[in-house]
């Protein structure tokens, strides 16, 4: 029997989740997903250039994972810039530290550490807040899995 798969940390959610090559028809363009643990490890490897080890220690696997990880990421990039595919982020094994709060009162969507104590609104200090998982309006990242 396999071991279980262990949750990847997760620090980093894009904006901007899908990628197409310019000039193609939408018919004929083929598609990859990268996963968004795969993305991270790219953005920490490559962006913030940590060492593996550390790149690891932020993610919360070993070295060979990491390396695993980071090795299918590039593929995945390389293949779709090549053969002129689509990037899809989305889906994974992954856990983050941050939730999205929604205020109640004006609206405002922001981040927090799970350890954090402030469950006030930093716009208008409402205390009329919900964590986006209960408000349902972050199911794009809430959701470790597809």
């Amino acid at each position: 029997m396999a071991r279980p798969k262990k949750f990847r940390r997760v620090e980093f959610f894009p904006e901007a989740t899908y990628f197409v090559p310019w000039g193609k028809p939408k018919c004929e363009i083929d598609e990859i997903v990268l996963n968004v643990e795969e993305l991270e490890a790219m953005r920490l490897k490559d962006v913030h250039e940590l060492n593996q080890e550390e790149c690891a220690e932020k993610m919360q696997v070993s070295r060979q994972t990491f390396q695993n990880i980071i090795d299918s990421a590039r593929k995945k990039v390389v293949s779709a810039l090549i053969e002129g595919k689509a990037i899809r982020i989305s889906g994974g094994h992954y856990t983050t530290s941050m939730c999205k709060y929604k205020c109640l009162d004006c609206a405002n969507v922001y981040e927090i550490k799970y350890k954090q104590d402030r469950f006030t609104c930093p716009a208008c200090g409402s205390e009329k807040v919900l964590c986006s998982k209960k408000a349902d309006f972050c199911i794009k990242w809430c959701k470790g899995e597809d």
